[in-house]
């Protein structure tokens, strides 16, 4: 079995019930941290419509969300659900603002006294991607 994540007619993922029942979860939890609505409808006979006017708005707000949680308990955990995200929007050609996020890493690596500090959004980037691969088969 399996769900559908549509926009408009297409089918921009198709993924297990498994997988979108964790997703699904972690949206509502996402949207109420950044006082957003995904966009993401309601999942009906296996089937939702994504809204992309407000996916974007929800996408750029969760990646600068993201860019400011310092916290590595926090940017771990919300790491992969974040590339989840951003890989969808690269499905649905939504345009990702990344200056926000590139911006934010900028300035913790300059004044960050922590020695094991990285740069994370060309992995976030990366990672996003590889996920397309896996969504789109």
């Amino acid at each position: 079995m399996s769900q559908y994540y549509d926009l408009g007619d297409r089918t921009l993922w198709n993924p297990s019930n498994g997988a979108s029942r964790l997703f699904m979860s972690q949206v509502a939890v996402y949207q109420a941290e950044v006082g957003l609505p995904s966009g993401i409808g309601p999942m009906e006979s296996d089937e939702c419509q994504i809204d992309p006017v407000a996916f974007a708005a929800f996408v750029d707000a969760l990646l600068a969300w993201h860019s400011r949680t310092r916290h590595a308990v926090m940017a771990t955990v919300s790491e992969g659900f974040v590339a989840t995200v951003l890989a969808l929007a690269d499905m649905a050609n939504i345009e990702v603002s990344w200056q926000t996020a590139k911006h934010a890493e900028s300035h913790y690596l300059e004044t960050a006294s922590d020695p094991y500090a990285k740069e994370w959004t060309a992995a976030l980037q990366q990672k996003s991607r590889e996920l397309v691969r896996h969504m789109a088969s």
